[in-house]
């Protein structure tokens, strides 16, 4: 499976969104010793390819949102760093993908937990970045008995003393039990700790995300950084701050 549709249309009907908005973003992709810690920062998976990096055009969309329903506090932005892979026909590959992404943004959470405390941390994701994001807070991924010698490649879960810094937890089209299992990869499931604190959001014939047999994704898929979702997300993180 390819991505080249979902990457063209997003990069013609949404390119100028990333110059919008990024002039408005604090981002921080490495750890900053000395600098001052954020009120909030956002910790993003962009989707598969998605334009943009390292936020990803969602993940621009949903970081500003979160700002400005934020007025008077510091917000910060980071993006995951991991391949975000299109080779769905090769699903170590994938795999590997994603189990990059986990351990990136454990590292983040683990960092901020540790060097700001006081930072409040938000968690999010898009299409295969909501994967990741979702994987991150997981108590343990069931890998396929088919896969059981790559079982030790498998990120540990995150400790469980920074789930207090972790206020929210936003997942956009996270790709469904279905597509997941149809690529040979386990359901997620965000731990307990996590699960009252999370928002997910799918529209309505998205085929990534609401069931259907994996394959291509629909024009649907595309809109979450300009359908009003990631506003409506913003709300939702303000309100478990």
């Amino acid at each position: 499976m390819t991505i080249s549709t979902f990457a063209r249309r997003a990069a013609v009907s949404m390119a100028c969104l990333a110059t919008t908005l990024s002039g408005g973003l604090v981002f921080s992709n490495a750890p900053a010793g000395a600098a001052s810690c954020a009120d909030v920062e956002v910790i993003f998976a962009r989707g598969t390819i998605e334009p943009a990096p390292p936020m990803g055009l969602t993940g621009l969309s949903f970081s500003e949102a979160v700002r400005s329903q934020l007025p008077g506090k510091t917000v910060s932005s980071y993006g995951v760093n991991y391949p975000a892979s299109d080779q769905f026909n090769n699903r170590l590959a994938i795999a590997n993908s994603v189990a990059v992404g986990v351990r990136s943004a454990q590292t983040r959470i683990k960092y901020l937990a540790a060097t700001c405390p006081d930072t409040k941390i938000v968690l999010g994701g898009y299409s295969q970045g909501a994967a990741v994001a979702g994987f991150t807070t997981a108590t343990g991924i069931d890998v396929p008995n088919e896969y059981r010698q790559y079982r030790n490649q498998v990120p540990p879960p995150l400790p469980a003393d920074v789930a207090d810094n972790v206020s929210s937890v936003i997942l956009f089209a996270p790709p469904s039990d279905r597509f997941l299992r149809d690529i040979g990869s386990p359901a997620i499931q965000v731990d307990s700790e996590y699960r009252a604190k999370t928002k997910t959001y799918c529209i309505p014939g998205d085929n990534i995300c609401d069931g259907s047999p994996v394959g291509q994704p629909n024009g649907l898929h595309v809109l979450y950084s300009v359908n009003g979702m990631t506003l409506d997300a913003a709300n939702y993180v303000k309100a478990h701050l």
